[in-house]
């Protein structure tokens, strides 16, 4: 973790700069049920049979013949014949478009009439080659306008050998720096080769993994003021899936972090439980989201969620006996989690220790269902 995190001292503190994280929300959630269709204006509703009074006669002395239903519907049709006939007299030719009374986009266009179109989608930014390994897979980087973040917005991405001439879509993990940390942190302590290892061995299947870069300061991935920091999140899923031939699919989405990554992550997940279906926790902690998980319980008992959560037993920082703790929540509430607590502290070399057994465990439940 970088300079300036206090440690903790005591098991029982409460990380005030954690609060206010914003509300749980869901797709769909309020929608109206859709009005019974009605039918068109234009079909008649036919009056009953008209009966002739007892006794009633011309002036002839004959009844007057009975008005029957299909009589009336031929004088309806005539009459409708006559008024299309005067509409073609005085319009002109009379297609579908003036029945229903639509325009098309086309037509319209070409008639010079302005057109509301949906909005397009903002433009991609350039994925630019920062690496290549001797393995053949690549590092490359992004930098956009996040309206999220209010200003620069940046990840790096890792592209699994055989990516640029592979047609195939791959799962992504999504991956989360320290309080004040930068995205390279995890390709210090080794991710690429790590990911070309596994992938070769075909401990895991390929796949692409994005490491993102939040903007400074002690509120990484929250949204906190002016700052959207766990939205911003979002923002680079939905753009990856864009730019990326990914899985876009939850089954085919994993999010971690460390330290100050670990708690976004399981807070981005809890938050958003229809996007992600893997989860890790790597030396982080869970203030703050007992609630977001109680309200996820009806999701995760449908749809499931892998976790791993793990700390170390010499973490100053943030307290090792949360990780089985919120695993136990995790579980209750549905959920597949596991926990673990290894030697070490609070530090990059524990995060490069146990790496690979992050990466495996995301890599063989990516696709595996529930």
């Amino acid at each position: 973790e970088s300079p300036g995190m206090t440690p903790a001292t005591n098991a029982s503190r409460t990380h005030v700069w954690l609060e206010g994280l914003g509300d749980w929300s869901w797709p769909g959630r309020g929608a109206a049920a859709d009005a019974l269709p009605q039918p068109p204006s234009w079909v008649p509703a036919f009056p009953a049979p008209l009966e002739p009074a007892v006794g009633m006669a011309t002036s002839s002395g004959a009844l007057p013949r009975r008005a029957t239903p299909r009589r009336l519907l031929l004088a309806f049709l005539l009459s409708a014949l006559v008024a299309v006939s005067a509409a073609l007299a005085l319009k002109g030719p009379l297609d579908l478009e003036r029945i229903l009374g639509v325009r098309s986009a086309n037509r319209a266009v070409l008639a010079g009439e302005s057109v509301i179109a949906a909005p397009a989608p903002p433009p991609l930014p350039p994925l630019v080659a920062v690496s290549q390994d001797a393995a053949g897979s690549s590092i490359d980087r992004a930098s956009f306008v996040s309206p999220a973040l209010g200003g620069e917005g940046s990840f790096l991405a890792y592209l699994p050998p055989g990516y640029a001439s592979a047609t195939r879509h791959y799962p992504v993990l999504y991956l989360l720096h320290g309080q004040n940390g930068h995205a390279n942190a995890f390709l210090e302590i080794g991710l690429q080769e790590s990911l070309d290892r596994l992938i070769a061995h075909h401990a895991i299947p390929p796949m692409i993994a994005v490491m993102i870069q939040d903007a400074s300061g002690n509120d990484n991935w929250q949204n906190l003021g002016a700052r959207h920091s766990e939205t911003y999140v979002l923002e680079v899923q939905e753009m990856v899936d864009r730019m990326l031939p990914t899985i876009a699919a939850r089954s085919a989405r994993a999010i971690a972090g460390s330290s100050k990554g670990g708690h976004g992550a399981m807070l981005v997940a809890l938050a958003n439980p229809y996007r992600f279906a893997v989860v890790e926790s790597w030396l982080g902690f869970f203030d703050g989201l007992d609630r977001k998980l109680h309200i996820d319980r009806p999701v995760l008992s449908r749809l499931g969620l892998h976790a791993f959560l793990y700390g170390a037993e010499s973490d100053g920082i943030a307290n090792p006996a949360e990780d089985p703790a919120f695993a136990a929540k995790l579980q209750a509430a549905g959920a597949s989690a596991e926990s673990a607590v290894y030697p070490g502290g609070h530090s990059l070399e524990t995060l490069g220790e146990h790496l690979d057994t992050m990466l495996m465990f995301a890599g063989h439940r990516l696709l595996a269902g529930r």
